[in-house]
């Protein structure tokens, strides 16, 4: 990503300042492990936007690494963090392009709305084993709702399962325009 980029989204965000925060995706509520003890455990909230997904995961007991190229939408969900008390987060600015990812670091990934295929290594290597990941995007049946839509950001159907197929899967979908994943780590 570039600073034209940041600025894109940072004004995208900026646009949204007034809206109600927004939910975490549901797919969090089904499939995160419930936190029993008090070992940490980590969690990456990536191209968080606004944080709701990472804060939800704050909330349940993780350590969560919230990773966005937007500053106005970590803003946003620094003040929202404040507001409920959660301190057991990161909110990291952050080019997708740049970042390094240690390995065998997360017990849960989650992704929401975002794609970057050649990032799909770097997120297999940084899941500890035993961990998971959930991941939800579009795919090219969005096309049928936004004509126009960049296809780099569009998943083929059926692709999000491949990514993963050496994992044990727990949920995979393609429901209408959304491809989603929730998997298992070998080990």
């Amino acid at each position: 990503m570039s600073g034209a980029d940041r600025l894109r989204w940072d004004e995208i965000y900026g646009q949204m300042s007034s809206e109600p925060y927004p939910p975490p995706d549901p797919l969090l509520f089904d499939y995160s492990p419930p936190i029993n003890d008090q070992a940490e455990h980590r969690a990456l909230d990536l191209a968080c936007g606004m944080g709701q997904n990472g804060l939800w995961l704050a909330s349940q007991g993780y350590l969560v690494d919230l990773l966005d190229v937007s500053r106005i939408a970590l803003l946003r969900a620094q003040a929202e963090a404040t507001k409920r008390g959660l301190r057991d987060l990161n909110l990291i600015p952050v080019d997708l392009d740049q970042h390094e990812f240690p390995a065998d670091h997360y017990e849960l990934v989650s992704v929401f709305r975002y794609l970057k295929r050649d990032l799909f290594p770097t997120l297999r290597h940084t899941i500890r084993p035993g961990g998971r990941i959930l991941y939800e995007t579009f795919n090219r049946q969005y096309l049928q709702l936004v004509p126009g839509f960049n296809t780099d950001y569009l998943l083929e159907v059926g692709e999000l399962l491949g990514y993963f197929a050496d994992w044990r899967v727990l949920s995979y979908g393609e429901d209408s325009h959304l491809s989603r994943i929730v998997a298992v780590k070998p080990g």
